[in-house]
């Protein structure tokens, strides 16, 4: 049976996949990406360049995945104006490498998608092989912010880390004794001084630039506390690019200000304490970031019912930073999925694909910080098994 899985390619991962909705990357603002990302069900959208002088698919590019929480970090830096900001072209938003999404033909063998993913690429660009009527598609298409078709009548999906995870998940029993031995034995932890970490009480700025840092990676961001011995680091809890994705871009504002504690607090409620809130308003103001403070106002103002709503009931008024459309999604919180070294790797997989996150924290028995499992470390092992 393990023979038997060279002979899949990366069209039996793509079956039922929807179409990739689309941005274009020549006419696009960061505005549109929000109003685009608020109004679709998949946390990612991807930004094209498309040469529509000729109908050649090849003319089709993706050039990468954007989320809300490129938005939000986008927003947050200290060196952005707001509003400036929103009117910029959606390409601010995309990574500096393009390796991270890449194209591939649909013959593209399941070994190979696994080694592209190994070598760095978050995503995987498949044609989508149908006979659907492509004027009836279009003109759906043109209803909303984004469209699933090209010009040229050519629609993509995309491949993930997770969807191969799950597909080697299906197979798993081809692969004994690989999936009963302990990510310890497999030397696959990820030690805790190679992985993004802050203390608690991290600034804002280190706060931002280490999120940036886990969307690029496809990771998080552990929040530690050291208890004054800087040997031994506690896990408190994370803050993950995924949670933010479920945000909206008023989070910005608590990115922008709060530290990485207060943080975790405030993306762990829909409702965050009014008392933090008003923190993040009296910093905001502090550090002249006027801006932010009048997109937080804006947004809440223009979520205020006029009517419907008693004092008991929730009001969107005093939904900070959640996006609207937070119950279509999952929404994750701040406390870290984790495993400990003995855990098996089965296990492991099973427990990261349940919480939909590419990773998981390993902590010893006292509780003490090891490291992280990715996705990438265990798609190496199964690779060295084929």
């Amino acid at each position: 049976m393990a023979l038997s899985l060279l002979s899949y390619d990366v069209t039996d991962l793509c079956l039922g996949k929807p179409p990739l909705r689309c941005l274009s990357a020549s006419s696009s603002s960061v505005s549109d990406a929000i109003a685009a990302l608020k109004s679709s069900e998949d946390p990612f959208l991807s930004v094209w360049d498309c040469n529509h002088d000729h109908d050649d698919v090849a003319e089709c590019e993706c050039l990468g995945k954007i989320s809300m929480t490129d938005v939000i970090c986008h927003l947050s830096k200290d060196e952005v104006h707001t509003l400036s900001a929103l009117n910029s072209p959606v390409s601010v938003l995309l990574p500096p490498t393009r390796a991270l999404v890449l194209h591939v033909q649909p013959s593209c063998s399941l070994v190979e998608a696994i080694d592209l993913i190994i070598q760095g690429a978050h995503n995987l660009i498949v044609p989508i092989q149908t006979k659907t009527n492509t004027k009836k598609r279009q003109q759906n298409d043109n209803v909303s912010h984004t469209t699933t078709t090209h010009s040229n009548g050519q629609r993509f999906c995309w491949i993930t880390q997770e969807d191969i995870v799950r597909f080697l998940l299906g197979c798993i029993a081809a692969f004994s004794p690989l999936p009963s031995m302990s990510i310890s034995d497999l030397g696959i932890i990820n030690s805790s001084h190679a992985i993004l970490a802050v203390d608690h009480n991290s600034s804002a700025s280190a706060v931002v630039a280490a999120i940036s840092r886990a969307l690029a990676d496809q990771t998080s961001v552990a929040v530690v506390d050291n208890e004054g011995d800087d040997s031994m680091m506690y896990l408190i809890g994370e803050i993950s690019p995924m949670t933010l994705t479920c945000c909206d871009e008023t989070a910005a504002a608590a990115v922008a200000t709060l530290s990485a504690g207060y943080l975790m607090e405030y993306l762990d409620s829909v409702n965050p304490p009014e008392s933090l809130v008003q923190e993040v308003r009296d910093r905001l103001e502090s550090k002249g970031q006027m801006g932010l403070l009048s997109l937080l106002d804006s947004l809440s103002l223009s979520s205020s019912p006029t009517s419907g709503y008693s004092s008991d009931e929730e009001s969107p008024a005093r939904s900070f930073g959640r996006s609207m459309s937070i119950s279509t999604r999952m929404a994750r919180k701040a406390e870290a999925v984790v495993c400990n070294p003995k855990s098996s790797l089965m296990a492991v997989m099973i427990q990261a694909i349940t919480h939909r996150t590419n990773y998981t924290w390993v902590i010893d028995k006292d509780g003490c910080f090891v490291g992280m499992v990715t996705f990438v470390d265990i798609l190496k092992v199964f690779r060295k098994f084929l």
